[in-house]
């Protein structure tokens, strides 16, 4: 459609010139930087899907909205034995729903490093115990740098960081029975390493990253009759990997999977007793349907599935960039 609708041009160019230069028709017809070829609608859906893989030139800012919801149902067993005999036996269904709208700000302090910071807002409700939690989750600052410059065919490596806190409601700060926690309980630091490729027309990508918690001591909540005084969460190793195919300038398709293992975190109480959790290894499968609205903004629509028992049952999700533009011109005082 494209070289018919430049070809009329050039016709139409050389009816009114007659004696039009080579040079000019050749020129009309060659390809515009302006212009979009797949290997730029692959790294905008790219960028659009996987934020963690995109840079800003120094100075610019930009603000992205995603909201994700998860199911996980699960059957507890609660068994009261008398001796050698079952002396009690029940199986309660448990429905856990978790929404989160998250807000994204970041910044481009260098051409290749971005500061950022991400504030979630997190509902939660249990159907089985009809508890619920609204809030604040954990605001997390992260950094993602570029050691090398980005060259088009190329593998592109970033390196990621990333600090969250513990503003959202601590699992240990809350009253048991109440109301549901709606964040960590402690802090953490996160590192790892992203890389993408382009093999026309399917842009591949992958990262690996590593947490480490920082225990969280002077708890002092009653657990099983026990006073808790220290928390030591155990070492997460994560990684994921996929590709985003451009059907067209307009619509695109993703797929990933995302795998993390946790270590067994320990729980130390006052009286001397020390308690462990077992390990836990979660794996998720996602697709995500990407659709461009305008010329600038793309919108993703996903869906994940849970493979381990560790993970959610089902996952919905959205994300799309917020114009400031607006606010700028609202905010930048008038010229005179």
């Amino acid at each position: 459609m494209r070289l018919w609708y430049l070809y009329g041009i050039f016709l139409y160019t050389f009816s009114l010139s007659g004696w039009a230069d080579v040079s000019d028709a050749r020129e009309a017809l060659s390809k515009s930087d302006e212009d979009a070829t797949q290997e730029k609608s692959l790294e905008e859906v790219f960028e659009a899907t996987e934020n963690s893989y995109s840079l800003m030139k120094k100075g610019q800012t930009s603000m992205s909205y995603s909201m994700s919801y998860s199911y996980t149902a699960d059957q507890r067993l609660n068994i009261e034995f008398s001796g050698n005999s079952v002396r009690a036996f029940d199986v309660t269904p448990s429905a856990t729903h978790n929404l989160t709208n998250n807000f994204s700000f970041d910044f481009g302090y260098l051409n290749n490093l971005t500061l950022g910071l991400s504030v979630p807002l997190v509902t939660k409700y249990d159907t089985a115990d009809s508890l619920s939690g609204a809030g604040i989750g954990d605001v997390s600052v992260n950094a993602r740098w570029q050691p090398y410059a980005y060259v088009p065919g190329e593998l592109s490596r970033t390196v990621t960081g990333s600090f969250k806190t513990k503003t959202g409601g601590s699992p240990f700060r809350t009253i048991a029975g109440k109301n549901l926690p709606i964040g960590s309980g402690y802090y953490s630091l996160s590192g790892g390493m992203s890389v993408n490729k382009v093999v026309d027309p399917v842009m591949l990508f992958g990262s690996t990253s590593l947490s480490y918690a920082i225990p969280e001591k002077d708890v002092n909540q009653v657990r099983s009759g026990q006073l808790l005084e220290e928390v030591h969460p155990g070492v997460s190793v994560a990684m994921s990997g996929g590709f985003a195919y451009s059907l067209s300038y307009d619509v695109s398709l993703s797929m990933s999977f995302q795998g993390s293992f946790s270590d067994k975190s320990k729980y130390i109480f006052r009286n001397g007793g020390v308690a462990e959790t077992a390990a836990t290894m979660s794996g998720v499968m996602n697709f995500s349907l990407g659709i461009r609205v305008s010329p600038t903004t793309i919108t993703n629509v996903g869906v994940g599935f849970g493979l381990t028992e560790d993970s959610p049952d089902i996952m919905l999700s959205l994300s799309m960039p917020i114009s400031l533009n607006g606010l700028k011109a609202k905010f930048e005082p008038a010229s005179s």
